[in-house]
């Protein structure tokens, strides 16, 4: 037999049968490992949609963007929970207890993250660089810079991840919250200030930080945010432009001497009416006790005439004679011979003389 034929001639039926077999059983392997490696990714999957929401926070469930419940089913609580994989599912967690800070933007020269916490400043230049440097115009024309913080707390967690538009269609909107509060504050600090002169500015007396708090409040409420605007505190701080600070302390050192001028004149002026109103609380008393002796012995005084007023009626003459004879030793007391002369019998008057001294004895030189 050739060689052309040996090569020819088929497997016999046992060998086909065996690698068939073989092949088989590959295969059947294969397809077990390779379910097994989908069921394990199944469970795999599945678990990596477990998340944990914290006590201080609140989740919600984007599925192809749209929000998973209704109102209070929305928002997910403590605890854990399940969502499916990343991109069909997204979540979206919610600070709801954390204060979170914003800063503005405008009105404050340039400066980096390392200088604030260092507390320096660059070198000030000849003047402002409008690129760099901000700035704000007050009321009296006049550049100061100044900025804002701004510190909230989510209140509406729902209102803070969407603005409802109409129907179904939500858009995300939470990212854009420290965005639309920085914009507020921008906005107030340009706006207030305009209002404001400069000296009220920078003396931290005329309210202008009220002012900017207000209306970042409102431009807050009016775009719907969600933020607790109880809890929204605004610090403000102004400075004069660093170009002028030297000018702006000489001014500052004039103000402070003459409001300690005008305080020591107000002391003084204190001092002075207290003193003069001491003063006339005390006339006023010695009057007034005056008026009221006064006053008690006239009243006094006509009770006891009132009393005598009926013995007077009853008896003119025997009252005259009586009060006569009262007053007689009061008004001799300083003599040293008293005679009392009757009345004569033909009714005509009597003269009396009183000597009220002797006359001194003479010397005998002078009697010569």
């Amino acid at each position: 037999m050739s060689d052309h034929e040996h090569h020819d001639h088929p497997h016999p039926p046992e060998t086909q049968d065996a690698g068939s077999q073989a092949l088989s059983e590959a295969l059947r392997s294969s397809f077990v490992i390779v379910k097994f490696a989908m069921v394990a990714l199944i469970f795999v999957i599945l678990g990596a949609g477990f998340f944990t929401v914290g006590p201080q926070e609140k989740a919600v469930i984007l599925r192809f963007g749209k929000p998973q419940g209704e109102n209070e089913k929305m928002l997910l609580g403590a605890g854990l929970h399940w969502s499916l994989p990343y991109p069909i599912d997204e979540v979206i967690r919610i600070p709801i207890t954390e204060s979170l800070t914003v800063r503005s933007t405008i009105g404050w020269w340039a400066t980096t993250p390392e200088m604030e916490l260092a507390g320096t400043d660059q070198n000030a230049g000849p003047s402002l660089n409008p690129q760099f440097d901000g700035y704000v115009i007050t009321a009296d024309r006049n550049i100061i810079h100044t900025r804002a913080t701004v510190s909230y707390t989510i209140d509406d967690p729902r209102t803070a991840i969407f603005s409802f538009a109409s129907g179904t269609n939500h858009q995300f909107n939470l990212s854009g919250i420290s965005n639309a509060l920085q914009n507020a504050a921008n906005n107030a600090l340009i706006l207030t200030a305009a209002r404001f002169n400069v000296d009220a500015i920078l003396t931290g007396n005329s309210g202008f930080q009220e002012a900017v708090r207000r209306r970042i409040s409102e431009l807050a409420e009016s775009e719907h945010l969600g933020v607790a605007y109880e809890k929204l505190q605004v610090q403000v701080e102004s400075k004069a432009p660093r170009q002028l600070k030297e000018v702006f302390a000489m001014v500052s050192t004039a103000r402070q001497n003459r409001d300690k001028l005008l305080n020591d004149a107000k002391g003084e002026e204190y001092r002075i009416l207290s003193q003069a109103s001491a003063r006339a609380a005390s006339i006023t008393n010695a009057a007034e006790s005056a008026r009221v002796r006064f006053v008690t012995s006239v009243v006094s005084d006509a009770e006891a005439f009132t009393n005598l007023l009926s013995n007077y009626r009853t008896n003119p003459n025997l009252f005259a004679q009586l009060e006569l004879a009262k007053a007689m030793p009061q008004m001799l007391t300083n003599v040293q011979e008293k005679s009392f002369l009757p009345q004569r019998a033909d009714g005509k008057a009597r003269e009396m003389r009183l000597q009220l001294n002797r006359e001194p004895p003479q010397s005998k030189a002078a009697a010569n």
